[in-house]
């Protein structure tokens, strides 16, 4: 079982299956919602994802169709959902457990901050759709 929670402790989850490649998401929403160069994510099935404490989990639609969540308690950033979607994004931070999943790519880093750079060799995609 792989377990997580926010800085607080007033939201905790466990994932029962796996934890899918590691992406580093450098979009203008992820950095603004971190306060980071960027946001380190993966997928984690629906089905697999269990909230165990969500008394202080609040959301926020942060475009169309796509809600962050969030303990209002401390802040921390959980994981994020899109409709129409069976997986969630993970918030790896939130994470209390070791993982083995491997990094993939960097993403959005057309709107990367002109302040940090790359330094490995992953693929790098402008977008991502």
């Amino acid at each position: 079982m792989i377990n997580g929670s926010c800085l607080c402790g007033s939201v905790k989850y466990e994932i029962s299956g796996s934890v899918g490649d590691i992406v580093h998401c450098h979009c203008n929403t992820c950095k603004k919602a971190h306060g980071s160069a960027f946001s380190s994510v993966s997928a984690v099935q629906d089905c697999d994802f269990n909230l165990l404490s969500k008394d202080h989990l609040k959301s926020y639609e942060s475009s169309e169709g796509k809600h962050r969540y969030f303990c209002s308690n401390c802040g921390s950033q959980v994981y994020a959902k899109r409709d129409n979607t069976s997986h969630i994004i993970l918030r790896l931070g939130s994470l209390d457990s070791d993982i083995d999943s491997p990094e993939k790519e960097h993403i959005w880093v057309s709107q990367k901050s002109n302040w940090y750079s790359i330094n490995s060799e992953l693929p790098e995609r402008e977008e991502f759709e």
